[in-house]
């Protein structure tokens, strides 16, 4: 069996693409299964985030057959029909074990070396391990890919500055507001990526935080923990006369927030400016949103630039971390030489 790779990510793909290839967590059992059923695959696991969607396989059939009918998988599971070009990549032994590396340290981020996708590719395996979907090739690479991430953490310098999307939208708010000390800052969602960020705000003297949730129980866990209030997901709109940003992050399949609730909710405010931060694919706040007066949308798309900045502190160690994932790769798959890194 060889192992296989297919997605799409932030660098081949926008966001008005990517969310129509996201996953819903609480099917990914099922789809999984689906795979495992067409024979296509032996072993899987399917990493679904904000910034890609990748699906990691052992597979007995010929590796270039094996990719091409999970492309055909990922397009009629989706039903997407609109034209494709170089947005979708394939990688297949040993790139693909070498890409599962990258991303698992934080390589191919759009923030380089965070380690929030260390976290969600850990989610991803634990998922599939559970439901007796993986198997030796894969948790062998799955594990030797967690160990990498950590050798590089301890052995290099690629995390210096930002290190999470959350704490580069933080940075966003700052450069718009100059002093987030008499921000208040509401999050619409209670998960890792919303906690990362709360943190990150409140370290950086945010006034407030409050959450909301579609589960009331997370929200109220999350704002005990770190100080603040909760409203209802329901009514989560009656807070917004008080509040200066948004952090959005949730698994909503459409929009929580358009331009026909905002507008009556922007009177309440008197109009004061609006920071909007929409962390989440598929998208929670409508673009639209970006053409009213005062209200200022960035998704996590518009989070690159900001990136950039603290990518370049870094830069000078990616080819340090790409050796050891060359030699950790060429270790696992059995080779003796280093094959370059693409």
């Amino acid at each position: 069996m060889s192992i296989v790779a297919i997605g799409l990510s932030h660098r081949t793909a926008p966001v008005s693409v990517r969310e129509r290839f996201a996953f819903d967590s609480a099917r990914l059992p099922a789809i999984l299964q689906t795979l495992r059923d067409s024979r296509i695959v032996d072993e899987v696991v399917i990493v679904s985030t904000c910034n890609r969607v990748e699906i990691y396989a052992a597979t007995s059939l010929a590796p270039d057959q094996a990719c091409a009918a999970l492309h055909e998988f990922l397009v009629s599971h989706h039903a997407y029909s609109d034209p494709l070009t170089d947005e979708i990549y394939k990688f297949t032994e040993p790139h693909s074990v070498e890409h599962l590396f990258k991303v698992a340290s934080g390589l191919d981020s759009m923030v380089l070396g965070e380690t929030e996708i260390l976290g969600q590719l850990k989610t991803a395996y634990d998922l599939a391990l559970q439901h007796k979907h993986t198997g030796g090739r894969l948790n062998k690479a799955f594990q030797r890919a967690f160990n990498t991430a950590k050798h590089i953490r301890t052995e290099t310098g690629i995390q210096r500055g930002s290190i999470s999307v959350a704490s580069v939208g933080v940075e966003l708010a700052e450069k718009i507001f100059a002093d987030l000390a008499d921000r208040h800052v509401l999050f619409i969602g209670a998960g890792d990526t919303s906690e990362k960020a709360a943190r990150a705000m409140l370290s950086r003297g945010a006034k407030s935080i409050t959450v909301t949730n579609r589960s009331p129980e997370k929200a109220v866990a999350l704002a005990a923990e770190l100080g603040g209030r909760t409203v209802p997901f329901a009514d989560w709109t009656a807070a917004f006369a008080a509040i200066d940003i948004v952090i959005s992050s949730t698994a909503a399949p459409n929009f929580v927030l358009d331009r026909v609730r905002l507008e009556p909710l922007m009177k309440s405010r008197q109009q004061r400016p609006l920071l909007l931060i929409d962390l989440a694919v598929p998208r929670d706040i409508d673009p639209k949103v970006n053409f009213m007066e005062n209200v200022y949308l960035y998704n996590v798309d518009d989070l690159q630039g900001i990136a950039a900045d603290s990518l370049k502190q870094r830069q000078q160690e990616i080819a340090r971390c790409e050796q050891i994932i060359r030699e950790k790769a060429a270790a696992l798959l059995g080779t003796s030489r280093s094959i370059p890194v693409t």
